[in-house]
């Protein structure tokens, strides 16, 4: 199977969350996105209303980000407050120590919590693959579909490793 290079494009979140992106690097993203047609922009959550205005693309922002270790009330303040800033999509980083001790039921009711504050919009949770065992990775996919999550992603960028063919490979499965 072929795909060509706009299939490609359109599913990419062009994404910017470096901590030291000022408006001039968001813009040039955001213009990059349109002239590109990719999926959306991903950007930091204090830049989402500045994007909403500034043109006509799907803007995706964090939660609970990079670390996840947030508390659920303010990874739904977040979410709420993405979304009447014009964000059409969240990314959201699970409670790894969670993970960790196995309170699957925390991570779960946490996860529907932030999808209520996303008002409909897309909830993408983020597992950070690279600090999971591969009975957590498996766990997790069934957590984030039992919790009504969209997607489920791999990995911030900012936990030492990113995604993995192998890791890609066990999320399908």
């Amino acid at each position: 199977m072929l795909v060509n290079r706009q299939e490609i494009l359109s599913a990419v979140d062009h994404t910017n969350l470096d901590v030291c992106a000022g408006w001039d690097q968001i813009r040039k993203l955001c213009d990059e996105a349109i002239r590109y047609h990719t999926a959306s922009v991903c950007i930091a959550p204090s830049f989402v209303k500045q994007a909403a205005d500034y043109g006509n693309i799907k803007i995706c922002t964090v939660v609970g980000f990079p670390n996840g270790y947030a508390s659920t009330s303010v990874k739904c303040f977040e979410a709420a407050q993405a979304v009447a800033d014009g964000a059409d999509e969240i990314d959201m980083v699970v409670h790894l120590g969670w993970v960790k001790e196995k309170q699957y039921d925390l991570v779960t009711e946490e996860i529907k919590q932030v999808k209520r504050m996303c008002s409909g919009r897309v909830l993408k949770v983020i597992i950070e693959t690279c600090l999971l065992t591969v009975e957590e990775k498996i766990r997790m996919c069934e957590v984030v579909c039992k919790a009504g999550a969209d997607y489920i992603k791999t990995s911030t960028g900012f936990g030492g490793a990113g995604a993995t063919f192998a890791d890609i490979e066990l999320l399908a499965k």
